[in-house]
């Protein structure tokens, strides 16, 4: 189970950082073509958002890589998971009916739970 948390976590942390990362410092504009739902929401809010992911992403990687508070990896995936079901509800909110990549990181985060329950 620790080679698939780690497969799991390390591109659930790559995606997240980039998305994140992307939300944190972009303008409405330059976002708006990759994500319409940014027309919906306070600009405030999708940095929160960002920073929010961003931090989950390290949360995912380096509590079990140095072994501080191992527990807080099983948080942000859980996290993870309630975040994308969230974005599923937006996205159907606003009539998109894209949301095969959210089905994909909901999963992949509850997977990600799972295999983090076994080490702590």
């Amino acid at each position: 189970m620790n080679v698939a948390y780690w497969t799991l976590a390390a591109l659930l942390a790559a995606f997240y950082l980039y998305g994140g990362g992307v939300k944190a410092v972009r303008s409405r504009e330059r976002l708006r073509p990759m994500m319409g739902w940014v027309d919906d929401m306070p600009m405030a809010a999708v940095r929160a958002l960002g920073a929010v992911e961003v931090a989950g992403a390290a949360g995912l990687v380096l509590p079990p890589l140095t072994g501080i508070a191992p527990w807080l990896a099983l948080a942000a995936a859980a996290g993870f998971t309630v975040l994308q079901a969230g974005a599923i509800r937006v996205h159907l909110a606003r009539g998109d009916r894209r949301i095969a990549l959210n089905i994909v990181l909901v999963l992949a985060s509850a997977a990600t739970v799972a295999t983090a329950t076994t080490w702590l």
